[in-house]
């Protein structure tokens, strides 16, 4: 063997184990997502290589409901969750084993997320209109969950009360759409991804959208005090979500008309990665675009909105408020 090709082997040796060092020095994450375009900023850092460029390893972890990711986080199954904020989730932090530590989505008008679906013979029967539902049975995931919230700020809006309403809580997604489909239900809330299919094939009838109704802070980034120990891994995680969340904003968000994104060469190659992972095709993703703040921010007050209304209700323990839950370190407030 010559010299010249002992140099040769000697250096691609030594880039290989270069390259191996760094991804055994690559911190590890697992962050619990739902497929929804809520966590949109998650994904565009995970497909993009943002993470792995910031020196990151993420897994990513899917649920079929908000709750189950909470726990997750608590029990160390993911590191960070990124979801909406339920009632357990709430709980779980006024005992001091979640934090949150970054804003995400946001119930905001112009932006289809959430909506309120009547079944086909509620529709027929007089339910148009998400007012009508005072009476009604409603298919939810979970109570105490974001879209028993919601609901509780229509009941406010229009002066019925939440009590009059039959909640059927069915622990996840997939299993309200179906009660809606198969009229066991009058009406659910779901959002747009889980609900188009049911509006195609004729499945269910539209009423409103949540964030034209009762706009408000609908999820957040959060985790344990375990995990916030190690501050180099949470501070690199929220700089990258925030570099995601401004990419987003900027290129879907603010392109978006009458609550639909456009199909461009610039908002194509985003759009296709919300698609990737939240399994729908382009042309269905350009409608349920959820708003997120661009820079990250926490609507503070009306998380403390929220935690009041859960304790009013019984949904959630007495004796916390927002700022005993929030990691003020991380956190940019609203």
């Amino acid at each position: 063997m010559t010299g010249i090709v002992r140099l040769a082997l000697a250096g691609l040796m030594a880039i290989t184990a270069m390259g191996t060092a760094r991804a055994e020095d690559a911190l590890k994450a697992r962050i619990g997502v739902l497929r929804l375009s809520s966590s949109a900023p998650v994904f565009i850092a995970q497909d993009k290589g943002y993470f792995r460029e910031a020196g990151l390893d993420v897994e990513l972890k899917f649920f079929d409901a908000a709750q189950p990711i909470a726990v997750a986080t608590t029990s160390g199954d993911v590191d960070f969750g990124v979801t909406a904020f339920t009632a357990g989730l709430y709980n779980l932090a006024g005992k001091g084993v979640l934090k949150v530590i970054g804003g995400m989505s946001r119930e905001k008008a112009g932006y289809p997320l959430i909506g309120y679906f009547a079944s086909n013979n509620a529709y027929a029967s007089g339910l148009k209109t998400p007012k009508d539902l005072a009476g009604k049975r409603v298919a939810m995931t979970q109570v105490g969950s974001s879209f028993h919230y919601s609901l509780g700020l229509l009941a406010d809006k229009y002066g019925f009360k939440l009590a009059d309403v039959k909640i059927v809580p069915l622990q996840s997604l997939s299993n309200a759409a179906a009660a809606l489909k198969g009229e066991t239900v009058d009406a659910a809330l779901l959002p747009i991804s889980t609900a188009r299919k049911l509006m195609d094939d004729g499945g269910a009838k539209f009423l409103g959208w949540v964030g034209d109704e009762t706009p408000w802070q609908l999820g957040a980034v959060f985790a344990s005090p375990k995990t916030l120990t190690n501050k180099v891994l949470v501070t690199k995680l929220l700089g990258v979500l925030a570099k995601a969340d401004r990419e987003y904003h900027d290129v879907i968000l603010a392109a978006m008309k009458d609550g639909v994104a456009p199909i461009n060469d610039k908002t194509k190659p985003l759009l296709e990665i919300i698609a990737k992972y939240t399994n729908l095709p382009v042309e269905q993703v350009v409608g349920n675009c959820a708003y997120i703040d661009p820079d990250g921010k926490l609507d503070v007050k009306n998380v403390d909105n929220q935690i009041k209304w859960l304790q009013e209700q019984g949904f959630a323990d007495k004796g916390f408020d927002a700022n005993a839950i929030i990691a003020k370190e991380f956190v940019k407030a609203d």
